[in-house]
């Protein structure tokens, strides 16, 4: 198992809809994405403990950018320091977003993705209170598709029970056609799941690590065929999805 990265700082970098606006100096990057109102911004500040790094914001689609948070770390026994980015992209499945924007928002996020050398790996971020949306299941298998590895994190986990945790985590594996993946429940309330988030993260910045096939503790995912895109119900939503449009 890896060594578990401690977070020293972490600051608000860049906004970006282009990649002249990247930040310039290159750093390995952990990329955040989900629905709209899933908790990435709460799982930010949990991850790195530092309070409203990340806006948590009651209007849901707020974020509107490719936002980079430049985050000071080390890890046990490694010299160097390992410092990296957290990447948190604009959430998608928000009915009130207009369909002109959406479009905006699939070209600039489908570009980083494909196109940035320095990802480590996706979080893809579910609520555990609920089965994935077909928007869910889309976007996981584009990511897979297009061989970014993801790991999954059901989030809001201290609102459910242990029994229905179990019972909702089985369900996404259906929906998204992995049984053989684990999935990561996250409580930014309790902090519950920072530490293994934490080890997962390490084993992308050392200098081993470069490589996500790697990670052996079976919470990545860079290859295989996700579920039926039509699962889950969101009748009346046009998708934000990214594809090429």
């Amino acid at each position: 198992m890896a060594d578990k990265v401690i977070i020293t700082q972490g600051k608000y970098l860049a906004s970006a809809v282009k990649p002249e606006q990247y930040p310039e100096l290159q750093r390995k990057e952990v990329v955040f994405i989900g629905r709209s109102n899933v908790g990435k911004s709460s799982l930010i500040n949990s991850l790195t403990r530092v309070r409203n790094l990340a806006r948590v914001s009651s209007q849901p689609g707020k974020t509107q950018t490719i936002n980079f948070y430049e985050i000071g770390a080390k890890i046990q026994d490694v010299p160097e320091r390992q410092d990296f980015y957290l990447v948190d992209l604009p959430g998608y499945g928000y009915a009130k977003t207009g369909a002109e924007r959406r479009k905006i928002w699939s070209r600039f996020i489908n570009e980083y993705l494909l196109t940035s050398p320095n990802i480590q790996f996706v979080c893809q971020l579910i609520d555990i209170r609920h089965e994935p949306m077909a928007s869910d299941v889309e976007m996981f298998k584009w990511l897979v598709e297009n061989n970014l590895p993801v790991l999954v994190i059901a989030t809001k986990a201290d609102k459910v029970s242990k029994n229905a945790a179990a019972k909702s985590i089985a369900a996404i594996k259906r929906k998204l056609g992995v049984q053989e993946m684990d999935v990561l429940p996250y409580s930014s309330v309790k902090n519950q799941g920072r530490d293994e988030l934490l080890e997962v993260i390490a084993g992308c910045l050392t200098d081993d690590g470069d490589n996500i096939d790697n990670i052996d503790n079976g919470d990545i995912i860079s290859n295989g065929v996700a579920g039926d895109v039509n699962a889950g119900d969101e009748t009346g939503q046009e998708e934000m999805t990214n594809k090429s449009e």
